[in-house]
């Protein structure tokens, strides 16, 4: 397991991350699982035995069980508490109120609290906006965030799925007013879909911000259960819960180049499909979650894939992205000057 500098700071990561919204089962995420506090636990021991430091969850994961589940378990397996980095997040509605959801500093303190009780905790490494919240003003939220650091409960804060210029205006409001910045983003990235590489990775790359990809296998699709044209596929995408979105033929052109690749290098398609992320020079760490033990191991042997120059051509050839403007045209006019 390698260990990778998060962002702008000197806090070091694992490269894999443990998930946990497969914790619970409670609400809408029974969909993405329900394991209990015993299965849960043995995820945890079997992740930080292979080297894993980083856990990931959410307040509205479950209505707030995984991060019980996810603390108990910390508490139950005698983990020091120092040794890792716990990462959480807020936004989602976790009430009926009015102000149950948003980055409102009334909602934010409020959550950080209830966070800190259910992961039975005095302080969170990585404290993450879900998403951005357009009704509050982004100084209310980032100052909220701040003095959440400057009081000792929280020691980095990280954003989530936002666009490149809602980011950007964060670390620039953050910059010129002298308070605490994103030092991370947690976004959808997966060769099954590169949307990342359009506007935000650029903007990661040039901020010296890190990046925590969920969903690396595109909601199970790179998992190697589902073929082209095949019917009765069982797993997360189903007719009910067809998520994250993608361009299926585009995925599908991606999967036959996999699946040959993967049989002469005696390994999974998943472990491919998270080992070229892994080779991804803007990635800092790769969230991966599981129902069952088998899974969680299988992709453990990611960090282990090691690719040829040309194995990596050939994955980045089909699922590249098609130019787009004003990519192709800086493209064109910056030649003679890039690096």
């Amino acid at each position: 397991m390698k260990y990778n500098v998060l962002g702008n700071t000197g806090l070091k990561v694992s490269e894999l991350c443990l998930g946990t919204m497969t914790f619970g089962g409670k609400g809408l995420f029974k969909v993405i699982g329900s394991l209990q506090q015993e299965a849960a636990d043995e995820l945890v021991k079997r992740s930080v035995d292979a080297g894993i430091n980083f856990i990931d969850t959410a307040n509205i994961y479950s209505e707030g069980l995984s991060e019980e589940i996810t603390g108990q378990a910390i508490h139950n397996l005698g983990l020091t508490r120092y040794d890792i980095v716990l990462a959480t997040k807020v936004r989602g509605s976790m009430g009926e109120g009015p102000n149950d959801k948003g980055l409102t500093r009334k909602h934010i303190v409020h959550q950080a609290e209830a966070s800190l009780k259910r992961l039975k905790t005095d302080y969170i490494d990585l404290y993450q906006i879900h998403s951005y919240d357009p009704l509050t003003p982004l100084e209310e939220t980032l100052r909220a965030l701040d003095d959440l650091v400057r009081s000792g409960k929280v020691r980095y804060i990280g954003a989530s799925n936002l666009a490149a210029w809602q980011l950007m205006k964060a670390l620039g409001y953050s910059t010129y007013n002298h308070v605490e910045k994103f030092v991370s983003l947690q976004a959808y990235y997966t060769l099954a879909g590169r949307d990342l590489e359009r506007e935000i990775i650029p903007l990661l790359n040039d901020q010296n911000v890190g990046l925590l990809v969920w969903s690396p296998l595109a909601g199970g699709f790179l998992s190697g259960k589902y073929k082209r044209n095949a019917t009765g596929e069982e797993g997360r995408r189903t007719e009910t819960f067809d998520f994250p979105p993608l361009n299926k033929d585009r995925a599908f052109d991606v999967i036959d180049v996999l699946e040959p690749l993967a049989k002469a290098k005696q390994v999974t398609v998943a472990q491919l499909a998270l080992a070229w992320l892994l080779h991804q020079r803007a990635v800092t760490s790769v969230i991966i979650g599981a129902n069952k033990v088998i899974q969680l191991d299988d992709n453990l042997k990611a960090v282990d894939v090691v690719f040829t120059p040309e194995e990596l051509a050939s994955l980045d050839a089909v699922s590249k992205l098609p130019s787009e403007y004003p990519g192709w045209m800086l493209d064109r006019t910056g030649y003679d000057r890039a690096k």
